[in-house]
């Protein structure tokens, strides 16, 4: 899928991340990203990795845990909206989502990372055509397939730069 969405494929805060993801073919973009993560990844150390840069924020290993957990919760409402499914969604609170990624090693964050990236890619691999237009409801918002595609490379780019600029800088 070469084609980025239109802003009237999505509303609201989605828009903050699909804006970022680059132009190109979204499988690709994804691959690409699932290299450099795989990569910074195997850079940290778990010290690193428990980093927090101010009271009150997620540590490192918090902020991959949610990368990863978001695109689970994004992908499963594009599987859904994919497949024709019209029933709303609604959100979901990150940070019930939490807990469990300080107690992980690096080394279980990154396995966990690949597993849901090579599901996302997948799945992306799988749509029929006219699956990519389809939309559904999100979070009381209308959102394409496409777009939530395009939006999980760029809720991970934001996230990646945070980590960069705050994290390991």
């Amino acid at each position: 899928m070469n084609q980025r969405p239109s802003e009237e494929e999505y509303a609201g805060d989605a828009g903050e991340y699909i804006r970022l993801a680059p132009e190109g073919n979204i499988i690709d973009i994804l691959l690409a990203q699932e290299k450099q993560m795989t990569e910074l990844l195997a850079s940290l150390t778990e010290n690193q990795g428990s980093y927090r840069y101010a009271e009150g924020k997620w540590s490192l290993k918090e902020v991959v845990g949610h990368i990863v957990d978001s695109e689970r919760v994004m992908t499963y409402r594009l599987l859904r909206f994919s497949r024709g499914d019209q029933t709303p969604l609604t959100s979901f609170e990150q940070e019930l989502f939490i807990p469990p990624f300080e107690k992980w090693t690096i080394a279980q964050l990154a396995e966990d990372y690949r597993a849901v990236r090579k599901a996302t890619i997948t799945l992306l691999r799988g749509l029929p055509a006219e699956a990519w237009s389809r939309s559904g409801i999100a979070n009381n918002t209308s959102i394409t397939v496409r777009a939530i595609a395009y939006g999980c490379a760029g809720h991970e780019l934001h996230h990646v730069e945070v980590i960069r600029k705050r994290y390991l800088s």
